[in-house]
């Protein structure tokens, strides 16, 4: 086994890393290691590693040679998972400043656009019991908060539903979210449609033959429903979470709630919010104040 392989397996059993981090991490770590064989002309020595040869990394990732490459948030990335490849190597990381990252801000749709968007998805399925699963799933988005992964991974353990649904977030962290009427019915229409038994452990959310449903299935229903209600780009499954925060937030949902209720490890990650409804209030002024 490659290091790089070693050290992914680590990721996703001790450190309990999602199968997207591990894949891109163990990608990096090998990328990194023939980038070194071909700049030294020799077998890669990590022990040897100086800033310099990690400035040429990123360069030759960024393509400075010639104009193309990843951008400045996909490096940071980059240099992010080239540390935790060399800390695990138990190498001495070089002194090195990552590319300045300007911290996007996500737009969320209105509550109308996400009910409307739901439910084009749904009724442009062939079965009804497909058309039910997706409105669920999108409905779990948009008034639970929940990322497409935590919906679909759901399995029949959640059932029957009561006033709350545990969702096991990222790095395998449960948190309790609740489920207001409309989501529930959603969710138990869709048990009740559904062709499959659903047991305990089993997925909750089927593909059309019976196996997990992918979350690429929902993403490109969204796309689809997006360009036919002529909404913006940003319209995505995660665009849903997003507006289910900012929503609360605009209703006085303090912080730390809004913290506990989307699963995030940080209060950092749930203060961008405030930027998110400062924003959609300006746009708000924008449009619809006569002297904006």
């Amino acid at each position: 086994m490659t290091l790089p392989q070693v050290f992914a397996e680590h990721l996703a059993r001790d450190r309990l890393r999602s199968t997207h981090t591990v894949r891109a991490y163990q990608a990096t770590a090998e990328r990194l290691l023939a980038f070194l064989q071909a700049h030294t002309g020799g077998p890669p020595v990590l022990e040897a590693l100086t800033a310099a040869d990690l400035r040429a990394f990123l360069a030759m990732r960024r393509g400075a040679d010639t104009g193309g490459g990843i951008g400045n948030a996909s490096a940071a990335r980059e240099l992010s998972a080239v540390r935790a490849f060399l800390g695990f190597a138990g190498v001495a990381v070089p002194r090195l400043a990552g590319p300045r990252v300007k911290k996007g801000v996500p737009r969320p749709i209105s509550p109308d656009e996400a009910v409307a968007l739901a439910d084009e998805v749904a009724e442009d399925r062939d079965e009804a019991w497909i058309g039910a699963r997706d409105l669920a799933v999108l409905l779990l988005l948009y008034g639970a908060g929940l990322r497409i992964g935590e919906a679909v991974g759901l399995t029949g353990a959640a059932l029957p539903l009561g006033e709350t649904l545990v969702v096991t977030g990222k790095r395998a962290k449960t948190r309790i979210v609740p489920l207001l009427p409309q989501v529930r019915a959603a969710v138990e229409d869709y048990v009740a449609l559904c062709p499959y038994a659903l047991g305990r452990e089993a997925p909750l959310f089927r593909g059309a033959k019976g196996g997990p449903l992918a979350p690429g299935l929902i993403r490109r229903a969204v796309q689809k429903a997006r360009v036919r209600l002529g909404l913006p780009e940003r319209t995505t499954p995660h665009a849903l979470r997003h507006s289910f925060a900012t929503h609360l937030l605009g209703r006085g949902a303090d912080l730390r709630a809004l913290q506990e209720l989307l699963g995030h490890a940080s209060l950092g990650s749930t203060q961008i919010y405030t930027a998110v409804d400062a924003a959609h209030l300006l746009d708000v002024y924008r449009n619809a104040h006569p002297r904006a």
